[in-house]
């Protein structure tokens, strides 16, 4: 790590990188709110290590981080994106995410793609709920992370006061496994009182290490200098201490032993390896011309000689694709190839591109590949399995990809011409299909209705569709049957802007976006009789018959029941299932505001035919007459679907959810801890109220509430709302 005050050889600018052997990679994801300064700081680093010039762009234009023109038109990351770098003899993946909310998907995804995590926390902004989230979800897994702290120019900046906070919001019950590794050096005051950093001093080494220049240089601290850094040194060694796998260290060191730095560094690296201790590093970008951001080095060294090496990695579950369980070594790059497509894009330059990690054997140019894709039906992906061949593979630099000889077990490629492969796929030998367990998607919420602009976009929708879910696991395409509107479900308004932006520059898609209609039903409230009477005489052949049937209402879920009690012949039995079949497609169409009829028992009692003039076509038609009088002389109930939601929110924000599910029309069924300063909150809550939850909770809740929804039943609706349905039916009519 950066104590070692060692020589460093940063990789070539624009240098094509490829690793031979697990060990020389790293696969680090970036994690952080937006705003934290993650792409920032992926541009520093890559400058750094000689990945880009000192303009901070590649070879051939563009910054490492350029990718999509959204993003640029937008001011925020909506995508993950590969920044791969080098240093020591060291392949670096760095996986930059969004840090917004509505892309949680593709921090899932880099999630999966990385051994270990750097929290980027901006020491204006502190650290955010959604951030919090994040941790546990490493922490519940073991992933190794560090923090490192940014924008230390702000005016408000204080390194060491966002570093109580961030062992409060990361220490859980230890905040001694969160400290740091350096200290920041401010220069003198400036005419607006703010001392600028300039460099930092390794606690360990107790070396200065100066930024000011553009490039880092080393130096001693001064007399006056050292109390403050012996503290903190102090603190730092008893946190290493404490985590070593040496038990005697502790002892030795508390009855005066010096401990070397050799040691300790050893210490701390096999500690950060295993997820045990959290240095805090901090980071700002090279100034123009300059050469270094300050901490880069640091970050680097940090990365490279304290984060796992892929060996470390735990395999996901692997199965045939028979569902048989298949033990593999982790990392095996002479094993069978096991790969998932973690991302999938389209580039203008050479069409479909599939992110790929290689978690076993080795994946080659123009071979051809076993495609399995199994467990996201529910989100419009059709389970599959295909044979494909693999196109290029490469490395990305800005807009440019760089070919690649070959892709081993541990590290990260860009896939060329996979025409089936979507997000989550699995990549295995032909001979030999495998399957990985997939990762944990979230499951979107807000549902946006959308019909194609024009007859020419409408030709095209359904394929744009299908490619843009292909690319996003987190969307999904609902074709609904009841409303007979196309359903985009995502995760909230930003992630829909994104879709929508997608399919029109992307796809050469324009939509319109709809109001989105709930799937209401109708039922009878009493019983009720009618009678249809479909009698015709034009000349030539005419059309008889007379039906007299009863309704009844039935408990919800029953569908519609009919019933044949009819004696003596009145109907011919020939004509029974026309009346049946009359009865159900006038029921499908309703028959108050024209939502389907439900929980109803149809009973026919009588009816007149005639010899020569009865027909299937006229039963049917006297069939629906008949529904129809008898809906006219009850009442009619309007039926809401209701969902049932679970909650899962943050101890201090239970009341404000409670209060407003309430308000929505929502009963409460119960809460329940989850873990410390957690609770699920339980409730049923009509779909018409909730259409926007997932934008109304996040706000609420300040993006750390998190919730789900599964349909219930269909109930009556109150009066009043049921009424205003039926007069906007009514209107469109």
């Amino acid at each position: 790590m950066g104590d070692k005050s060692q020589t460093h050889h940063p990789g070539a600018a624009g240098r094509a990188l490829a690793a031979d052997q697990p060990a020389s990679i790293r696969n680090v994801v970036l994690v952080g709110h937006s705003g934290s300064g993650k792409t920032t700081l992926v541009e520093a680093l890559a400058l750094t290590a000689g990945a880009v010039n000192r303009a901070g762009r590649v070879e051939d234009g563009g910054t490492v981080s350029d990718y999509d023109d959204i993003e640029h038109r937008q001011q925020r990351s909506v995508q993950l994106s590969l920044a791969p770098v080098e240093w020591d003899g060291i392949k670096v993946n760095l996986l930059d995410t969004p840090g917004y909310a509505d892309f949680v998907g593709e921090l899932r995804a880099g999630l999966r793609a990385a051994d270990a995590a750097l929290f980027v926390v901006s020491a204006s902004d502190g650290v955010d709920g959604s951030t919090r989230m994040v941790w546990e979800e490493c922490a519940a897994v073991g992933m190794p992370r560090a923090i490192v702290i940014t924008h230390l120019e702000a005016a408000r900046a204080d390194f060491e006061e966002m570093t109580r906070t961030c062992a409060e919001a990361f220490g859980g019950d230890d905040p001694d496994a969160v400290l740091p590794l350096y200290l920041p050096l401010r220069g003198p005051e400036g005419p607006d009182g703010h001392a600028p950093v300039t460099g930092l001093v390794g606690l360990l080494s107790r070396k200065l290490f100066d930024y000011s220049t553009g490039e880092r240089k080393e130096s001693e601290p001064g007399e006056d200098q050292l109390p403050d850094i012996e503290e903190a040194r102090n603190r730092l060694i008893e946190g290493i201490i404490a985590e070593s796998e040496d038990e005697t260290l502790m002892d030795r060191y508390l009855g005066g032993e010096q401990v070397d730095v050799k040691t300790l560094v050893g210490d701390l690296e096999r500690a950060v390896a295993r997820g045990a201790f959290f240095p805090v590093l901090a980071a700002a970008p090279a100034a123009e011309g300059a050469r270094q951001g300050l901490g880069t080095v640091e970050v680097l060294e940090l990365v490279t000689g304290g984060f796992p090496t892929p060996f470390e990695h735990p395999l996901p579950g692997v199965t045939t694709i028979d569902g048989r369980q298949r033990e593999l070594k982790p990392c095996d790059t002479d094993g069978p190839l096991v790969a998932e497509v973690v991302k999938t894009s389209s580039d203008p330059y050479v069409g479909r591109l599939s992110l790929v990690r290689v978690f076993s054997g080795t994946l080659r140019p123009d071979q051809t590949v076993h495609v399995s894709g199994h467990g996201l039906a529910d989100r419009g992906h059709e389970d599959h399995d295909v044979d494909e061949k693999v196109g290029a593979l490469s490395m990305p630099f800005g807009k440019q990809q760089r070919p690649v000889a070959q892709a081993v077990a541990g590290d990260l490629v860009c896939v060329a011409k996979l025409g089936r492969a979507e997000t989550g796929d699995t990549l295995s030998a032909k001979d030999d299909p495998l399957l990985m367990e997939p990762w944990q998607m979230p499951d979107p919420m807000l549902p946006l209705a959308i019909d194609a602009h024009s007859k020419a976009d409408e030709d095209k929708l359904s394929q744009g569709l299908s490619r843009l879910v292909a690319e996003d696991p987190t969307m999904r395409l609902e074709q609904n049957q009841d409303t007979h509107q196309v359903v985009l479900w995502c995760l909230g308004e930003a992630h829909a802007d994104v879709a929508l932006e997608r399919l029109r520059s992307r796809y050469g898609v324009q939509v319109d976006v709809v109001p989105h209609r709930v799937s209401l039903r109708e039922t009878f409230a009493h019983r009720a009789t009618g009678r249809g009477r479909h009698v015709k005489q034009s000349g030539g052949h005419g059309q008889y018959a007379i039906c007299e049937i009863e309704v009844e209402p039935l408990p919800g879920g029953s569908g519609i029941e009919f019933v044949d009690k009819v004696v003596g012949g009145a109907v011919p039995r020939q004509f029974i299932p026309s009346v049946e079949k009359g009865v159900r497609a006038q029921a499908a169409k309703g028959v108050a505001a024209g939502y389907p009829l439900v929980d109803v028992r149809v009973t026919l009692r009588d009816g007149k035919a005639h010899s020569v003039d009865s027909s299937d076509a006229a039963f049917q038609t006297a069939a629906a007459l008949a529904l129809r009088e008898a809906a006219a002389d009850a009442k009619i109930h309007l039926l809401e679907p209701v969902a049932e939601v679970t909650v899962l929110v943050g101890d201090d924000y239970v009341g404000a959810v409670m209060s407003d599910l309430s308000s929505r029309r929502g009963r409460l069924l119960g809460t329940e801890q989850v873990g410390t300063g957690r609770t699920l909150i339980r409730a049923e809550v009509p779909e018409f109220e909730i259409g926007r939850y997932a934008v109304d909770l996040r706000s609420l809740s300040h993006g750390t509430a998190r919730f789900d929804r599964s349909y219930a039943r269909h109930e009556p609706m109150p009066p009043q709302i049921a009424e205003r349905i039926r007069e906007q039916s009514g209107d469109d009519g």
